[in-house]
């Protein structure tokens, strides 16, 4: 019997499980230093431990530092490479993750969708083309209020379904399964404290990614930098010739970025930008944190000097203040390890094939999980998991797309081990 038919008389649980997980708030916090940033990212951690081992993985479990590790043994004699399936559990700091009501849009036809508790809300077709193809579908939405947290949960629900699957049914060969769920992807710390020699793969895929069929192969490279601002601070009401305001400095420097380049807002496909995210401070001292992307990395110090060379015309004007800048690395683009891998990507190719999709490679204007984890020693690129409009009200996924992907996961181990 192929897997296609395995699959079609399969009753899917990734429905029911992503329901259940975008109620539970997971949502990250970029200002705390803990690991992970916020404890209720381990309630949901907490519950797919305990669903794992409901489903027959006895050696689930959750460390301190709020990462989910689990395998699914082989059902082979052949000498499989470990695979990975991988996905992040928290959501978004941009958009409030308290509260979320997901709700089910059977048998979508093309009609814009109007969100019920906030009817200013409405996610138009018009707006997101991808609905074009959704006609028969059933979509998932939150109520208006919140987004829906597809951003990853369909991912981890997609697995659980997968694992679910492997579990009960013996009969499909694949190798060494690895899982791992992660915190605080959302604010760049997603990996920081995974564990390699325990996960013990030696290829992954991240199930984070958005149209169905898609395989991203190529991220941003990412850095972040910092511009310190130390200005004059002086009683305002006697500061003629003496103050020199900090914020207004920083404010300057904002203000002199390129308006019709180099922006989030000016710029597509490989197009990179310098993006300022955050600004504070007061007289005497202010900042200001940028992020800087581009998918050629070489690219990134050019667009730092960018940057340097605003400041350095802006400070100019003010003698008696001045600047730092901090630059840090974030992630880097993972095409430069993909590449040295090609079976990788392949493997995937025919995976998604194998659940009667048209694979899509594309790269993609961010990244994920799996940038940082190339550069750790496990190759993994971004399967498509059907998530559509992150971190926003408007966000989207498709019962059938979700299906898909837990179909490819399928697909893709069985290929390793037949390729083996």
């Amino acid at each position: 019997m192929s897997i296609y038919t395995l699959m079609n008389n399969y009753n899917f649980t990734v429905t029911e499980r992503f329901m259940r997980y975008v109620q539970v708030d997971t949502q990250s916090d970029p200002h705390s230093t803990a690991s992970p940033t916020t404890e209720k990212q381990k309630n949901l951690s907490r519950i797919l431990v305990d669903e794992l081992k409901a489903i027959g993985i006895d050696d689930a479990h959750l460390d301190d530092f709020g990462y989910v590790y689990a395998t699914i043994p082989a059902t082979t004699d052949k000498d499989v490479p470990v695979l990975c399936f991988c996905s992040h559990v928290d959501t978004s700091p941009d958009c409030s993750g308290a509260g979320v009501k997901p709700i089910i849009h059977k048998n979508y036809q093309g009609q814009d969708l109007i969100l019920p508790d906030d009817n200013s809300q409405i996610i138009k077709k018009a707006d997101h083309p991808d609905l074009a193809d959704q006609i028969g579908n059933d979509i998932i939405t939150a109520s208006g209020t919140t987004l829906l947290g597809a951003d990853n949960k369909a991912g981890v629900a997609e697995i659980m379904d997968a694992a679910n699957y492997f579990i009960n049914h013996p009969e499909v060969k694949h190798g060494k399964i690895r899982i791992l769920f992660t915190p605080d992807e959302e604010v760049g710390r997603g990996v920081n404290n995974v564990d390699m020699t325990k996960l013990g793969a030696d290829f992954g895929y991240t199930m984070d990614g958005e149209t169905l069929g898609s395989l991203e192969n190529e991220t941003f490279s990412a850095d972040g930098l910092k511009i310190t601002v130390y200005g004059v601070s002086s009683h305002p009401g006697f500061a003629k010739g003496k103050m020199e305001s900090a914020i207004k400095i920083a404010s300057e420097i904002v203000s002199a970025l390129p308006k019709d380049h180099l922006s989030p807002e000016t710029t597509e496909a490989k197009e990179g930008f310098v993006h300022p995210v955050e600004i504070g401070g007061n007289v005497e001292l202010a900042s200001v944190s940028f992020i800087i992307r581009d998918h050629i990395t070489a690219n990134l110090a050019k667009h730092e000097e960018v940057i340097k060379q605003i400041a350095d015309r802006v400070i100019a004007n003010y003698p008696f203040s001045r600047y730092e800048i901090k630059v840090s690395e974030q992630y880097r683009n993972f095409k430069e390890v993909l590449d040295l891998h090609p079976q990788v990507i392949e493997n995937a190719l025919e995976g998604i094939r194998r659940s009667g999709l048209e694979p899509k490679l594309q790269s993609i204007r961010g990244g994920t999980d799996g940038s940082r984890l190339s550069f750790m020693g496990l190759p993994c690129p971004n399967v498509f998991a059907g998530e559509h409009a992150f971190h926003s009200k408007h966000e989207w996924a498709s019962v059938q797309d979700m299906q898909k992907a837990v179909e490819t996961i399928v697909n893709i181990a069985q290929v390793w081990e037949e390729r083996a």
